[in-house]
């Protein structure tokens, strides 16, 4: 399509598209031109290559051939597509020539500048200057919008260039923060009315870039005026404050962008520098004025959230303005907090923070307030409250964790007060004197504040354990006596077990027969505080022996109350408290670790005497697994006495014999038998019985009777399944020692016992006893008969092993399939037995 078509067809249009749209179009249609122009070269080019093929001199034998013009076989081939478009072209050579001439202007300007006289240099500073400015009104007139706008460019530049020479030739004696400010003001004045004019508003450059000269003039006045620390944070909040405004009511987007990149930058830095002057001020009036400071970035924050601030065409998403709704929240409460800082000592300093936090939650009641309002300073709330309870979080751990010492250290002396309890080993953190009031403020807020219906359950839960967690502090913050703190932890614990309990979630009786849900999550979740300071109480309480022995009592009272609804938690606490109160009572009493392991084999016979009273209950197998751990308890006690070691272990196979009774229990048999056993074993040893057929025999005989149970159960069970491990527990080691046993006493009565295993296994058609019984007495026989044996072969001649051995050989060849069948019936009638 040329030009000449393309006019016409635009001017018969109802809408006539702007000059840029315009040389869009035509910028398109070059480049299609261009492309068809490229493919058409491609084509000519290859008809000329095939046609000067064809006019190549033939040989005199071939005919000459009619010439034909070759017909193409495929698509036309495409012309390659250029890398990049005209237009991208076009800008950057505008740019690059841009940049080429405002590097020429700056070395002119500081190389050529001294070269010139007065005259000179105003007319080179106006004519260039006034070149650069005017000819982007020109070249929009024609549809050159892009090399009006790099010309823009080189003229703004260059208006820079010019207020730095002249400061360096006619006002060298002006001070440059001054200078600085005025030249800024001055430019971004300048270039605004620039790029109003009725010619030049069609420029995207001219606006952005007075912008950009406006963050100056204020920041450098401050400095020019000596106005401290305070008046340059003052600028550059009222510099974010403009940048706000235009960022917000300001219709083209590159001005927007810009005002809102100066409105983060330099608000940003702003608020900063007024939070460092309000957390070093020296006193109140300096905290004051860092704290208007601080609210005039919380104003400007808020304002730029606020929805009616904003223009139709400027709409921030919801994120944003909820956002900015909490940093001004945040601002505010940093500022009134400061200043109250300044006047109040240091370990009110959360407290007054927490509570101007809580404040912003009474902002929330009127209801003109935007939703994203709202909810960015209730969110602002959350944060403060969050951080203020974070505080807390090492005074709260060195309370429960701290008590844990007192284990290396049990019965040594009661400390001098609750803070030397539980610190004992630990750094007490600074200002903690207000930190029961910050849980037991949390804790309010939680319980008044929250009233839907899907979180309340939540926050009455959350808290109850901060209110539960300010109790526990009060003793050591206030440094209570020591029995003081004890009993406040006592009550501390017992009212959240209590609390926990009597909730709605649990069910109620579970101690009975049958089954019974379990406890809710959130039961489970009001538990585990009182589980966790109920282990600090106990550990705090190992100070001295009255208050272990009282403290680990009350303790198992007040859990196995607390069973009667909660038995799936509670009860395995009852017992783990049980043991230790018996471990505790041997101790007092004298008693030595392996004697104090039969006190405390009570509290196994007492779960399993609960477990098989609650069949059926979810509390049924965790009462079992903590009568497991107290019966492990109970066999390390006892490890250093093997008498006492043998009864707590025979003890411990006839609790677990007595629970396998049970039907859902029976394979606790094999547990119980393990148990007998390693009582036996240890018994002789204690003994120092060395024979080793008195630990064997013990495992054989039981082992043999229930193989025959087995066997008359289930009659198809084989022989080695029934009898090969109890016989083998004996056989073989019993092989083992009378083969190193130079008397005759053991090998006889080996040999006896084998042979009469092989007449059995051969009279009952049993396989194991037979091959294992032949097999020990064949062994024992020629233990026995090897030293005969060696006097024979030390008497024969060396020929005669040899020649027998030939004889042997010769003998075997000559009977070989006699032998073989007789190898197979042997095998037959072993296979045959059972």
């Amino acid at each position: 399509m040329s030009p000449r078509v393309t006019q016409p067809t635009l001017q018969g249009m109802t809408h006539i598209p702007p000059p840029a749209e315009e040389l869009r179009l035509l910028d398109a249609e070059l480049w299609q031109l261009d492309a068809r122009r490229a493919q058409l070269l491609a084509r000519r080019a290859w008809l000329v290559a095939a046609l000067q093929q064809h006019r190549t001199p033939r040989t005199r034998q071939s005919p000459e051939p009619q010439w034909q013009a070759p017909r193409p076989t495929g698509a036309m081939p495409a012309a390659p597509r250029p890398d990049a478009s005209a237009p991208s072209v076009q800008n950057v050579l505008l740019v690059l020539g841009g940049v080429l001439l405002t590097v020429a202007a700056m070395v002119f300007t500081l190389v050529s500048w001294g070269h010139l006289g007065i005259t000179g240099r105003a007319l080179v500073l106006g004519a260039v200057t006034v070149a650069a400015l005017g000819a982007p009104l020109l070249l929009l007139k024609r549809g050159l919008r892009s090399t009006a706008e790099s010309v823009a460019g080189l003229g703004l530049a260059l208006t820079v260039l010019d207020a730095v020479a002249l400061h360096g030739a006619v006002f060298l004696e002006t001070p440059g923060a001054p200078y600085t400010a005025l030249a800024a003001a001055l430019l971004a004045g300048l270039w605004t009315a620039y790029g109003l004019l009725p010619g030049a508003d069609a420029l995207r450059l001219p606006r952005p870039a007075a912008l950009v000269a406006a963050q100056l003039p204020l920041f450098f006045w401050a400095i020019a005026a000596d106005a401290g620390s305070f008046g340059l944070t003052a600028a550059l909040l009222v510099t974010a404050g403009c940048d706000t405004v235009v960022a917000l009511r300001v219709t083209p987007r590159s001005v927007r962008v810009v005002a809102a990149i100066g409105a983060y930058g330099v608000g940003g830095s702003g608020a900063l520098a007024a939070g460092w002057l309000t957390w070093s001020a020296s006193g109140p009036s300096a905290a004051a004025r860092a704290a208007a400071l601080l609210l005039l970035a919380g104003a400007i924050t808020l304002g730029a959230a606020w929805p009616g601030s904003r223009t139709a065409t400027r709409a921030p998403g919801e994120e944003q303005s909820l956002g900015l709704a909490l940093t001004a929240g945040l601002l505010a409460v940093a500022a009134l907090g400061g200043v109250a800082r300044s006047a109040l000592p240091g370990v009110w300093t959360v407290p007054v923070h927490l509570a101007l936090g809580i404040a912003l939650l009474a902002a929330l009641r009127p209801s003109r307030l935007p939703e994203t309002v709202r909810r960015g300073l209730l969110w602002a709330s959350g944060v403060v409250q969050a951080l203020s309870l974070l505080w807390t979080l090492p005074v709260v751990g060195v309370v429960v964790l701290g008590p844990i010492s007192w284990a290396s250290q049990a019965w040594t002396g009661a400390p001098p007060d609750a803070r030397a309890a539980v610190a004992s080993h630990l750094t007490w953190p600074p200002y903690s004197g207000t930190v029961p009031l910050v849980l037991a403020a949390l804790a309010g807020v939680l319980t008044l504040a929250v009233r839907d219906t899907t979180w309340r359950p939540k926050a009455l839960t959350g808290a109850q354990v901060l209110a539960f967690a300010a109790l526990l502090t009060v003793p050591a913050v206030l440094e209570l006596p020591y029995g003081a703190a004890l009993l406040i932890q006592g009550a501390a614990t017992a009212g959240a077990l209590a609390m926990a309990v009597l909730r709605p979630g649990l069910t109620t009786p579970v101690l009975r027969p049958g089954p019974a849900p379990l406890v809710l999550r959130s039961g489970l979740a009001a538990l585990v505080p009182a589980l966790v300071a109920s282990v600090s109480l106990a550990f705090l309480s190992l100070a001295t022996q009255p208050a272990t022995l009282a403290t680990l009592g009350a303790l198992v009272v007040l859990f196995t109350a607390a069973s009667w609804r909660a038995a799936p938690v509670t009860a395995p606490a009852a017992l783990g408290y049980a043991a230790a109160l018996a471990c505790a009572t041997g101790a007092a009493a004298g008693w030595s670790a392996p004697h104090t392991a039969l006190l405390v084999l009570t509290v196994p016979a007492a779960a399993a005497l609960l477990a098989w009273r609650l069949d059926g209950s979810p509390a049924t197998v965790p009462i079992e697994l903590t009568g497991a751990v107290t019966a492990l308890v109970a066999i390390v006690l006892a490890a250093t006495d093997l008498p006492m070691l043998a009864l707590v272990l025979a003890l411990c196979a006839v609790i677990t014999a007595g629970t396998a009774i049970r039907e859902d229990r029976r394979p606790l048999g094999y547990a119980a038998t393990a148990l007998f056993l390693l009582a036996t074993w240890v018994r002789l040893a204690a003994w120092e019985v060395d024979i080793p057929e008195a630990y064997t025999l013990p495992v054989t005989i039981p082992a043999l009777f229930v193989g025959h149970l087995r066997r008359r159960r289930v009659p198809e069970t084989s022989s080695w399944t029934a009898y090969g491990p109890g016989l083998a527990a004996t056989l073989l080691p019993s092989l083992v020692m009378a083969w190193d046993d130079p008397g005759w006493t053991r090998p006889l009565l080996l040999g006896l016992a084998a042979l009469s295993l092989t007449l059995i296994g051969g009279g009952y058609s049993l396989q194991a006893p037979l091959v294992l019984g032949g097999s020990v007495l064949t062994l024992d026989a020629l233990h026995e008969l090897a030293p005969y044996i060696v006097q024979v072969a030390d008497a024969l001649p060396r020929w005669v092993p040899p020649a027998l051995a030939g004889l042997l050989l010769l003998a075997l060849g000559a009977t070989y399939e006699r032998r073989i069948r007789d190898v197979r019936r042997m095998r037959d009638i072993l296979g045959r037995m059972s």
